[in-house]
C-alpha cells in the first residue's frame, strides 16, 4: 500500500506534540494514508537521539529531509521564535506546510511567514490544537448564531497557552474583532472581546489552578455548556492536518489567523489594562512588546541574557 509522506521540523523533537501527533499519526489515524518519515531539528543531538527512540528516522537537514516527504509539519510548540527561521528552510521545496501553535512570536512576523509562503507558492496552515474541538462542532449545531461566549481556560504562562481560548474564540465567532480589555491579575487574567454586531467573549485565564478548557455559548436558542473533550484533542487535531495536506490548500482563512496574533501582541500589553483597545484603528498591524510583568518563556528569557 502507497501513502503519503510527512517530515517533522523541529526546535526539540522531545516535545509533547511530537509525541501525541506521532502517536495519533501510527495509531487511530493510520488508515488515512500518511506517514511520519523522518524528521529533523535545530537540537541536533538530543532530537536524533530521541528519534532513535521512537524508531523515527533523523535527518542531519531540512534539505535530506525534504528528498523524502511529501509535506511539512513544522512543531517547534513552545519555540515560535523559530518557526520563521524553520519556514525559511522548508518553503523553498514547495510542499504543503502544516506551522504549530503558536505561530510566530508578533503580528509583524506572522505576516512575513505568510508572505514567504507566498512567494514560494507554498499551501501553509497553521492553529492550535483548539481549533477542531467538540466546542466547534456544537456551535455549528445551533439553529441560530452565537452571540457570545465564556471560555475558561488554563496554561503555566499567558505568552505560551494564551493562543488556545483565542483560537476558540475566533474560530467559533470569526475574525471582525473590534476591540479588546484586560482585567484582572497577572495570574488570572479575564479577557473582553468585542466583536463585530455587538457579540462577544470573555476568556477567564489561569495559571495557577488545573482549570479545563470549555465555553458557555449563547444564543437565541439558549444557554449550552461545553467542556473539550480531551480524550480526542490531539487526534482530531492531527486529522484537521491530514484534511489540510489532502486538499494541499488551506482551510483556515489567513484573516483568523492574524487577527489571533493581533490579539495576542495586545492582551499582553499595559494599554489595554482596564480599558478597550482598538484592534481595527491599525490595519498594517505593527509589532507591540509585551508589558514587562508578563512573564516570557524560557526561551525568551535566554535570549534576553
Amino acid at each position: 500500500m502507497s501513502f503519503k509522506r510527512i517530515g517533522f521540523v523541529d526546535y526539540h523533537l522531545d516535545n509533547f506534540h511530537t509525541r501525541v501527533y506521532l502517536d495519533a499519526l501510527r495509531g487511530t489515524l493510520a488508515d488515512r494514508g500518511f506517514r511520519v518519515t523522518g524528521a529533523t531539528a535545530v537540537l541536533a543531538e538530543p532530537s536524533e537521539t530521541w528519534a532513535s527512540a521512537h524508531d523515527l528516522r533523523y535527518y542531519d537537514s531540512i534539505e535530506e529531509l525534504a528528498d523524502v516527504v511529501d509535506y511539512f509539519a513544522i512543531l517547534a510548540p513552545s519555540n515560535p521564535e523559530q518557526h520563521f527561521h524553520l519556514c525559511q528552510g522548508v518553503f523553498p521545496h514547495k510542499k504543503p506546510t502544516f506551522v504549530d501553535k503558536t505561530f510566530a512570536p508578533d503580528y509583524e512576523t506572522a505576516e512575513n511567514i505568510f508572505r514567504l509562503a507566498d512567494e514560494h507558492g507554498v499551501a501553509v496552515q497553521t492553529t492550535s490544537a483548539l481549533r477542531n474541538t467538540n466546542i466547534q462542532q456544537r456551535v455549528r449545531e445551533l439553529v441560530s448564531p452565537l452571540r457570545s461566549m465564556f471560555i475558561t481556560a488554563g496554561g503555566s504562562s499567558f505568552p505560551e497557552y494564551g493562543i488556545h481560548p483565542m483560537e476558540l474564540a475566533v474560530s467559533c465567532l470569526g475574525a471582525n474583532v473590534i476591540s479588546l480589555m484586560r482585567i484582572g491579575s497577572p495570574e488570572n487574567p479575564q479577557f473582553i472581546l468585542q466583536f463585530s454586531d455587538n457579540r462577544t467573549a470573555i476568556i477567564d485565564f489561569n495559571e495557577k489552578a488545573d482549570v479545563p478548557f470549555s465555553a458557555i455559548l449563547s444564543s437565541r436558542e439558549g444557554i449550552k455548556y461545553e467542556v473539550v473533550d480531551t480524550a480526542t484533542l490531539f487526534v482530531d487535531a492531527a486529522a484537521a492536518i491530514l484534511d489540510f495536506f489532502t486538499a494541499e490548500s488551506a482551510q483556515v482563512d489567513r484573516k483568523e489567523t492574524l487577527m489571533i496574533r493581533r490579539i495576542l501582541d495586545v492582551a499582553m500589553t499595559d494599554e489595554a489594562a482596564s480599558r478597550f483597545v482598538s484592534l481595527v484603528d491599525d490595519p498594517d498591524g505593527g509589532q507591540i512588546v509585551p508589558a514587562p510583568h508578563w512573564k516570557l518563556s524560557k526561551t525568551h528569557k535566554a535570549e534576553k541574557r
